[in-house]
């Protein structure tokens, strides 16, 4: 995973530097407020959904056109992606292309999955059966889950191994987390499979309806979901990972507090205060209110803002990184 800063320039835009081939590309406008685009190789280029948004897949000839070896390419002015002169933000994921069939699970799905960095994109159509299974293809058990209702309206479902998958939060609002038996069948993932509910309530499972699940598991040295309690301090919490943060995305699950997420494209050096929130079309924030530092072996708080470090809060990250160093109770050196 690679975060990319560009300038948009209104017409056809060719980023280069990612370092690889990506297959899910997160954008977000840091200037001006804009719905976050998500781009996928599984649903194939101009078709986009809204971190920030219950609304259905979008497909525009203005977004992102091609997946390159070393980027992608957007078309045309979309004000989301490629805005002339305004600054972006471009998260990138490497899974394995366009997928393949996998046949784990009760329903058949489409899989591109990077085992080695525990990632994958699964896209399955649902069928309303209450503890269908549908194959993840990591080999492990996945940590946090996003999911995403493709062909109509529908909340972003989440669901982690810290809390477990008896509750759910969604990506796009602040809500806290909350019990919920009919997006998972209270049942957590398995190495093979995920397990759905019923197409009632918050619904994973409507019968004929397109989905896309974003799957992330541990992987030592490299990516970790976690959580950790705040103190509401200034002299925050270390949060331990193993290794160099490069990006966090962190949800008060307590609280109704915004998703954060850092990047050290962003933020260059620590006290990081450039701050994007997945449920909210703003701007960036940049300020000391949010502050935090990527360490070498970990992330400490700097802020006593609810969305980090509330006292007594609990929370929710996903941290990936670079290299493992250090203990598992001791903040290490700065970058």
């Amino acid at each position: 995973m690679n975060p990319k800063l560009y300038t948009g320039n209104g017409s056809t835009n060719a980023i280069t530097g990612v370092g690889f081939q990506p297959d899910l590309v997160w954008l977000k406008n840091r200037d001006t407020a804009n719905s976050h685009q998500l781009y996928d190789a599984v649903r194939g280029t101009t078709k986009y959904i809204e971190s920030d948004n219950n609304g259905a897949e979008y497909t525009s000839a203005n977004g992102i056109s091609a997946f390159g070896t070393d980027g992608f390419t957007i078309n045309g002015n979309l004000t989301g992606a490629n805005n002339s002169s305004d600054n972006f933000a471009s998260w990138n994921w490497k899974a394995n292309g366009a997928g393949s069939a996998n046949t784990d699970g009760d329903i058949n799905s489409t899989v591109s999955v990077n085992t080695t960095s525990g990632f994958s994109i699964v896209k399955y159509v649902g069928n309303s059966t209450a503890g269908a299974t549908v194959g993840h293809g990591l080999g492990v058990v996945p940590q946090l889950i996003l999911f995403k209702r493709l062909n109509a309206s529908n909340v972003w479902i989440t669901g982690d191994m810290v809390n477990s998958f008896t509750k759910i939060m969604f990506l796009d609002t602040t809500a806290a987390s909350t019990t919920d038996s009919n997006a998972f069948n209270d049942t957590n993932p398995t190495s093979n499979v995920f397990t759905l509910g019923s197409a009632l309530g918050t619904g994973t499972n409507f019968s004929g309806d397109d989905y896309i699940a974003y799957c992330f598991a541990n992987i030592d040295g490299y990516q970790r979901v976690g959580g950790y309690t705040g103190n509401g301090n200034a002299d925050g919490t270390f949060v331990y990972t193993g290794f160099k943060p490069t990006w966090t995305m962190i949800k008060c699950t307590s609280g109704t507090d915004n998703w954060v997420i850092d990047d050290n494209k962003r933020s260059t050096s620590n006290v990081m205060e450039n701050t994007l929130f997945a449920n909210t079309s703003g701007a960036e924030y940049t300020g000391s209110a949010y502050g935090i530092d990527f360490l070498s072996n970990g992330f400490k708080i700097r802020n006593t803002d609810g969305q980090y470090n509330t006292n007594g809060g609990s929370y929710l990250f996903l941290a990936i990184g670079q290299t493992q160093v250090g203990t598992n109770d001791t903040p290490a050196t700065a970058r």
